[in-house]
């Protein structure tokens, strides 16, 4: 065979071992790709939970000890933005993209129709309150004692928001931390009320749901995230606040002395 001959045969060689190497690079490149938008979405689940809690060594946050007298003796936790979707369905979608789980009674919540979002970005202070610190003694405290204290010492309820809101905003909540969202309770298709807790089992960032009732039992060293107050309240308000819940909350005041 000449050589012109052998160079003809070896061009479609070389062209078909060219193309054996584009297509193996686009197959490569095929499996990277899911590969990438996996990681980019598993930010919730138990791996980049266990990587996060390995790399930041965080604690769970402790139930504060010190009584507290007024919502300005305690300084923001954490700020979160809300209003950030346009409506509860994609807020949903977002913590599914992300691998957050959610409950059964948390799903609930979020596809009711009381269950709504903000219609426009605002950003919320948030703070972390135990019952211990709003002067509870007893190993467990009602539900609405929680609330009716908390409310006379000038903090609000969040909105229900913010329990997805920080779900998809805390990502390096460390291992074994529930933080109960102090929110007005949503009923679910049963008719069952309901709160939303932020947690991290070690299994995954979740968002669940539990007992809303104003009699539900809590233990005195829960953590409860609030919402900061930033309206300026007269002395004679407050009196007159202080003085309606007095009224109706004797039952209560007689618990926490206990």
């Amino acid at each position: 065979m000449t050589h012109t001959a052998l160079r003809a045969k070896a061009i479609p060689t070389r062209a078909r071992r060219g193309r054996g190497h584009f297509i193996a690079s686009m197959l490569c490149a095929a499996c990277i790709v899911p590969l990438a938008s996996h990681t980019a979405r598993a930010q919730c689940s138990a791996r980049d939970v266990l990587q996060n809690h390995m790399k930041l060594k965080m604690r769970p946050a402790e139930a504060p000890q010190q009584l507290i007298k007024s919502h300005q003796d305690v300084a923001t936790w954490k700020t979160i933005k809300t209003g950030t979707f346009a409506d509860p369905l994609r807020l949903r979608n977002k913590l599914d993209s992300m691998g957050c789980r959610i409950g059964g009674q948390a799903a609930e919540v979020l596809a009711r129709p009381a269950f709504i979002v903000s219609s426009r970005e605002t950003d919320v202070e948030l703070v972390l309150v135990s019952p211990v610190q709003l002067g509870f003694t007893s190993d467990s405290v009602s539900l609405g004692d929680v609330y009716a204290r908390a409310r006379q010492l000038g903090f609000e309820l969040a909105a229900a928001e913010v329990g997805p809101q920080l779900r998809i905003q805390y990502l390096d909540q460390p291992i074994g931390e529930f933080l109960i969202i102090g929110m007005e309770p949503i009923e679910t298709w049963s008719g069952e009320p309901v709160i939303l807790n932020v947690a991290n089992g070690g299994a995954g960032l979740i968002l669940i749901g539990q007992d809303g009732r104003a009699g539900a039992e809590i233990y005195v060293k829960s953590l409860f995230v609030l919402a900061r107050s930033h309206q300026s309240v007269s002395s004679t308000e407050l009196v007159d606040r202080q003085q309606r819940f007095r009224q109706r909350e004797e039952p209560a005041a007689v618990s926490t002395t206990r």
